[in-house]
């Protein structure tokens, strides 16, 4: 069997620094590939927003992370790297202790994420941004496609 590959790249809009859940907006480029089993990357082409996969189900998860994460890389002026303002080194420090890609299993057609699991974009910055992310997807096509 012939593996198929698929890729888009998805326009992710933030409103400033938090989290975007983005795992319906990656199953549908997952449905679209037609893979059964395979694998989904998933690549963020920024430096100053990051990619996670965590809780789904309390939302207190994730203000704990941007709690934590703000007073691991706390906003101020005493960066070197300021251009863009007090949050612009921050931003570049908490994208390093997370990551840009992500590799999730597909199984039977699916992503093979855990029931209290979901993709977030984690917006570093104040202001909101457009963030691109880019999908791939890659396996053997589905029984009868």
């Amino acid at each position: 069997m012939n593996p198929t590959f698929h890729q888009r790249t998805l326009e992710i809009r933030t409103h400033g620094q938090g989290f975007v859940d983005v795992t319906d907006a990656v199953r549908e480029v997952v449905a679209e590939a037609g893979v059964g089993t395979g694998i989904c990357s998933l690549f963020l082409q920024h430096t100053s927003a990051s990619l996670v996969v965590q809780e789904n189900a309390d939302p207190a998860v994730l203000r704990d992370l941007a709690k934590w994460m703000a007073r691991v890389a706390p906003e101020s002026h005493a960066y070197e790297h300021d251009a863009e303002g007090p949050d612009d080194m921050p931003s570049h420090l908490r994208t390093s202790i997370t990551r840009t890609s992500e590799t999730v299993p597909v199984t039977q057609g699916r992503l093979a994420l855990g029931t209290w699991q979901a993709i977030y974009v984690w917006e570093h910055r104040t202001s909101p941004h457009t963030r691109r992310l880019v999908v791939t997807v890659w396996g053997t096509q589905k029984a009868g496609a």
